[in-house]
């Protein structure tokens, strides 16, 4: 069955306080971007990748490939102005059936084993998704007031969205609205049931300086592993 995955990378980075998008800063000297795509292929060197990209991106991302002598084959898309149409744009770069992951761009540390339990019980069940266990309490904001919550009722959402390929292309038919956050709304919206994988921990989402700060310690703690 094939296997496909479209990278969704359209930040522009404005909570990074820089002026290079944050997909394209680098970490331990390679862009963020580069290490996400890694990812997918160790889990898979034959993956099918889209890369979702700002149109005025491509040229920038082509230099940065040659740059770091990146050679990973994928395709491009243009990104939209919604994350929900830059995934439409995506889906027109898969051509066959079989399934499709969707993945934040700026997750470069997502696990193999995350990725692989994602797909299989996506090849089962038709749609799942990573999650973990909130680790600090959570309260409901209810008009000027706050409510405490049962943290076991809840789940924090990751990357990748795995789905059979015709059912997402079929759920990504629908109009947008602003209750699709991510790829399981929409899915959701539809009628089908989503199922939860567990995620891994440090399949954090690279949004902030001190994001940036601790994915450079996460990469500097592998770096270390390996040369043991």
């Amino acid at each position: 069955m094939n296997e496909h995955v479209i990278v969704v990378a359209g930040g522009q980075g404005l909570r990074m306080g820089t002026e290079i998008p944050k997909q394209f800063l680098l970490m331990n000297g390679r862009p963020i971007l580069m290490h996400t795509i890694n990812r997918f292929i160790q889990y898979n060197t034959d993956i099918n990748i889209v890369l979702v990209l700002p149109a005025l991106h491509f040229d920038y991302w082509n230099e940065l490939c040659q740059q770091h002598s990146f050679t990973v084959p994928h395709r491009m898309a243009k990104g939209g102005v919604t994350r929900f149409h830059s995934v439409v744009n995506g889906l027109k770069e898969v051509t066959d059936d079989g399934i499709t992951a969707i993945h934040d761009g700026v997750r470069p540390f997502v696990s193999v084993e995350t990725i692989k339990a994602c797909f299989e019980m996506a090849k089962e069940f038709g749609a799942a998704i990573p999650v973990t266990e909130p680790v600090e309490s959570l309260r409901r904001i209810v008009g000027n007031e706050s409510v405490a919550c049962i943290r076991e009722e809840y789940r924090m959402v990751q990357t990748p969205q795995v789905f059979e390929t015709l059912l997402l292309k079929k759920c990504y038919q629908q109009t947008w609205l602003p209750a699709f956050t991510d790829d399981a709304s929409v899915v959701e919206a539809a009628g089908h049931k989503i199922i939860l994988v567990n995620g891994n921990r440090e399949n954090i989402k690279i949004t902030s300086p001190f994001d940036l700060m601790l994915g450079e310690a996460v990469l500097t703690d592998i770096s270390n592993n390996k040369t043991e």
